[in-house]
């Protein structure tokens, strides 16, 4: 069984380069070029965004190991935008590029399972099972305890995929609940990284790194040194580079000494990372 968070360090490797790119298209800032090819409407908007993510894939693949496309500006667009980011996918995939779904489920029972079978499962209709969207890897939010990420975890076992759990995250009100210290003097963030580390025992790849990883913000870097040392088999995903405030120095806090342990998500074509 393949493992999914050795296949993107290989991807990293190959590349010489950390970095992903987030594909999140907003209408307004897709070339006008481009969106003058399209009816003004939803249908158009979504094969714009298509046509624009499939531009910035054929540029970068070749230097870039992943892609990050967050679901919500596809959802946005109704069931045409929901094609797109499938078809976004899809296209990375072809290319050669590692797939992050940014879908930060989380929720409970059935429910978390069937939004893990969409993003890194399978589903089974009859005697048919069949992958949906396929991805390498989707953000997953913990904070309803082991029972929302445990299908997750299962899936990734039985099928060679991984996960980003929600650890600390880079916006401005994550203290609000994630900084909350619990009776034993921990603050919940170290809570979560611990389960991570639980959650994570079993697919720990030939590298040292488990698939079931962590998000940690660049914009928290002392908090990014102490998860560093709380899940020291966690591949963190580092968002909050550039326009939230993250500089080069806190994000290197996350680095191994073989530039390992790290990926932010890097809007290239713009030369602005978010």
């Amino acid at each position: 069984m393949e493992n999914a968070i050795d296949n993107l360090i290989e991807k990293i490797k190959e590349k010489n380069n950390p970095t992903v790119i987030g594909l999140d298209p907003r209408y307004e800032m897709i070339p006008e070029c481009i969106r003058n090819k399209y009816s003004k409407d939803i249908e158009g908007a979504a094969n714009a965004a298509l046509e624009f993510n499939k531009a910035l894939i054929d540029e970068v693949s070749d230097i870039i190991p992943a892609v990050k496309p967050q679901v919500a500006f596809y959802e946005m667009l109704g069931i045409p935008g929901i094609k797109a980011f499938n078809e976004t996918c899809k296209y990375a995939k072809q290319k050669g590029m590692i797939v992050i779904a940014d879908m930060k489920r989380g929720d409970i029972g059935t429910t978390a399972e069937a939004y893990s079978k969409a993003a890194i499962g399978k589903t089974m209709v009859g005697e048919i099972e069949q992958s949906i969207f396929d991805v390498e890897f989707v953000t997953v939010n913990p904070y309803l305890g082991t029972d929302g990420i445990k299908p997750f975890v299962e899936d990734s076992k039985k099928y060679g995929k991984g996960i980003f759990v929600l650890v600390k995250t880079s916006n401005k009100s994550s203290g609000e609940l994630q900084d909350l210290v619990t009776e034993d003097g921990e603050k919940i963030y170290v809570k979560v990284a611990k389960l991570v580390n639980e959650w994570g025992k079993d697919l720990i790849g030939k590298y040292g790194y488990s698939s079931i990883s962590a998000v940690v913000g660049a914009t928290y870097p002392k908090e990014l040194e102490e998860l560093r040392k709380v899940m020291p088999s966690a591949y963190f995903l580092i968002p909050g580079y550039g326009a939230q405030g993250g500089k080069a120095e806190d994000i290197a806090l996350g680095f191994d000494k073989n530039g390992l342990r790290r990926n932010c998500k890097c809007f290239k074509k713009l030369n602005v990372c978010i």
